[in-house]
Order: C-alpha cells, then structure tokens, then sequence
C-alpha cells in the first residue's frame, strides 16, 4: 500500500517555508513504513520528518553522507572477557538485524519496549565502526589497518581514557528524540554479554524545518558550521572520504574512517569577545557564515586580500584559512558533529560543546595533517579543549544477506 504524504499535513508538520527542504526523501520512508502495517491510526499518512528513512544495506553504511539529524547518541562497546571472533560475529550479526529493522519503522523484534511505536523511522541511521583494540581481542591483527594506528597527541588534548577508544563504536542518529532512544536501548540490549559499555554521548542538532529554507547548521558558538564540507557531487568526493577498492584490507572497500573527538567549548571565555572580534578568529562573517573577504557562505576565501592597513583581511591564524583544504594539500574530512550540553560544572561554567565526528578515507592525509596545523597556531584553539578521543574504521554497508562486518570477521 502506497501512503501519500499530503500538502497540509507536510506544511503543518515543519512550515510552509521550510517543506521544500525535507519533503525529497519523504514518499519512499512513508511507503516502506506503511508496508510493515505500523503506521500510527492504522496507515494514516507520516509528516515529511517522520517518513524519511534511509537505507541499510548498499555500498557504504548509513549515517554518513545523509544529512544532520535533530538527536543523536554516540556510544562505545568493549569486548567482555573471554569474547572472541565467534561471538562477536553473533554480537553484529544481531544488531544488523536490529538495526535494519528500526531504520525501516519496524519493531525491535519481540522484545520491543514500544517506546518509538507511533513514530515513522524518522531518518533513522544506526553505523557501526571498529577500534584498534577490536583485532587483538578477536585474533584479527592482520586485519588491522595502518589507519588506526593511534592520534598523535595534540596540545589542546586534555583526554580523558575513560571517555576514549573503545573495541566498537555505534552512531545512532535520527530526527525524533524518542526513536534515538529508543534505537540506543535496542542496541544495548542486544549487546547482551558479550560487551559492554565503554561510555556513551548524547547530541543534537537543530530540528528539520526549523529555518525557513535549508542551511547549514550552527554550532553553540553562535558559528555557521560545515560550509567548507565537500560535497558529493564533487568528482573526487569519493576518493576522499571512502576507501577504494584494491586496498590492503579488502574488507574496508566502501568504508571510512570516523575521528570522533568531545571538543568542549570555553563559552564563557568565547562570549566575552566583541563579534568583529569573534569573526577575525574564524575568518568569516557569523550572521552568514559568507569569507570576511566578501560575498556568500559558500564563495571561496579570497586568502591574498588585504585591506587598506596592508594586512590580510581574513588573517593568518584564522580557524577558516587554517583549515582550507588549499592550505593543507588538499586534504578533506566530511564533518558530521553534534552539538552537546552536559549540564552545569560546580564552578558555574557549562560543559557544552562539540562532538566532532570526521569521516575521511585515511586519517592520516585528513584529520591528521589539519589537527597538526591547528595545533601550531590556530586562533580558536584557546577556546577549546578537547576532552576525548576515538578512532574507528567503519566498513562498508552490508550487501544483501550479509552483516555488518561479516567481510572482516568471515573472510
């Protein structure tokens, strides 16, 4: 059965002016939901928001390339004692099974808490990755790529162990509070005791339909945040943020590699500057995210202009010319962060930030190369501290009938 999203419905779940934005992936989400027999009123049709589902299976794992969503939950799995390859190969089989049915609109099984049971998938992605620790424990070292050989340390670094790395790593992230939730708790669940949980992190972005057309987030400095991202209809978007086949680890083709960071931000510190002085430390203007040079959010920096006092005008610390892919022989990450808000420290400042999150085909020619260059000079660094660390390989989506992971654990 085919349910068809109608205007007004569409129009009064997220703005007249804001439904051009979200209504694309709209159709195919509320069809497959419908089809499962779940819907809310017996198949009554879905708002934009949630219908928007995004697939499984394909040639690289959901929750990457797909667009920010409103919640997300960032959490960390290790290997219980006596854990080896064979029960890990059960552990992932049981949370593809899960996951995919919850991207779907579908129930967790027969276990279902039915916390999500209205909702529609809501843009739901679940994404799974492997920490360096992962192979030891399950014989696979040979397996291992050079990529996750570990982060350099960094100035700004104030880690803490408790909160970093990890054997497995799962992004859940949806458009609805409650289905994020609810996808967590199915995935601890079925983590059963095989692992358990290193430590978890929870996020969020604005909410679909929001502003009144699409535009690119802001970050809790008040910043427009992921202008300089590349795209995926640049030729080489592809080269840079997925692996390529004909690798060392075959099991990795279609995969990526995520950096995940907990970056707070000293707010109290950064709200204290003047906005002219905010945008000298960025290199940007905030109200539009467009280069102090001029024009839009999305015109390139003009990094050779100087004003009338001879000096450049987007300066020579700024975080934007620090980080142009020009500046740093073209290297690239696709950022895809959360914000976060842990409450209130007892000496009154908010433990609020950052989580970062880069996918890259190798960290060593992305995050790498541009986390050194911050590091010697950038001006926004004595705003942050960065408090937790990860690195993941992430493989590619799972083809059908297949697991996530299953290249890796059953080649």
């Amino acid at each position: 059965m085919t349910v068809e999203v109608s205007r007004r419905r569409l129009l009064g779940a997220v703005g007249a002016a804001g439904a051009t934005g979200v209504v694309l992936g709209a159709a195919g989400g509320a069809a497959g939901y419908a089809a499962a027999g779940d819907g809310p009123a017996g198949g009554t049709a879905l708002s934009a928001v949630g219908s928007a589902s995004a697939p499984f299976r394909g040639a690289h794992q959901a929750g990457i390339v797909q667009p920010l969503q409103a919640r997300g939950h960032l959490i960390a799995f290790d290997l219980t004692p006596g854990t080896g390859r064979k029960e890990a190969i059960a552990l992932l089989r049981r949370w593809s099974a899960v996951a995919e049915a919850l991207m779907a609109g579908k129930p967790a099984g027969d276990g279902d808490t039915g916390v999500a049971l209205d909702a529609g998938p809501c843009a739901l992605t679940v994404t799974f990755g492997f920490g360096a620790s992962f192979f030891d424990r399950t014989g696979l070292v040979d397996r291992r790529p050079v990529q996750l050989e570990p982060l350099p340390a960094f100035s700004a670094d104030r880690l803490d162990p408790r909160r970093s790395h990890g054997d497995l790593w799962v992004q859940i992230g949806a458009d609805d509070a409650l289905v994020a939730f609810h996808a967590l708790r199915a995935i601890q669940r079925e983590a059963g005791a095989g692992a358990r949980p290193r430590w978890q992190m929870n996020g969020f972005n604005r909410s679909p339909g929001a502003t009144a057309h699409p535009m690119t987030a802001r970050n809790l400095m008040g910043q427009i945040d992921g202008t300089g991202n590349p795209k995926p209809a640049e030729p080489d978007f592809d080269r840079r943020i997925f692996v390529a086949p004909g690798g060392a680890q075959p099991w990795m083709t279609g995969g990526s590699y995520a950096v995940v960071r907990r970056i707070r931000m000293l707010l109290d510190d950064w709200e204290k500057l003047p906005l002219a002085k905010q945008e000298q430390v960025i290199g940007r203007r905030k109200s539009d995210g467009a280069p102090l040079t001029g024009g839009g959010e999305t015109t390139e920096l003009d990094l050779d202009r100087t004003g009338p006092d001879g000096r450049l005008v987007v300066p020579g610390n700024a975080h934007a010319r620090i980080t142009a892919p020009e500046q740093n022989g073209g290297a690239a990450m696709l950022r895809r962060p959360f914000s976060y808000h842990d409450g209130i420290d007892p000496d009154g400042t908010p433990d609020a930030g950052l989580l970062f999150i880069a996918w890259q085909a190798d960290p060593l020619k992305g995050f790498v190369p541009v986390q050194r260059k911050l590091d010697r000079g950038d001006a926004l660094s004595p705003f942050l501290r960065h408090e937790a660390s990860g690195l993941f390989a992430v493989p590619g989506g799972p083809g059908d009938g297949e697991y996530v992971g299953q290249r890796l654990l059953e080649a």
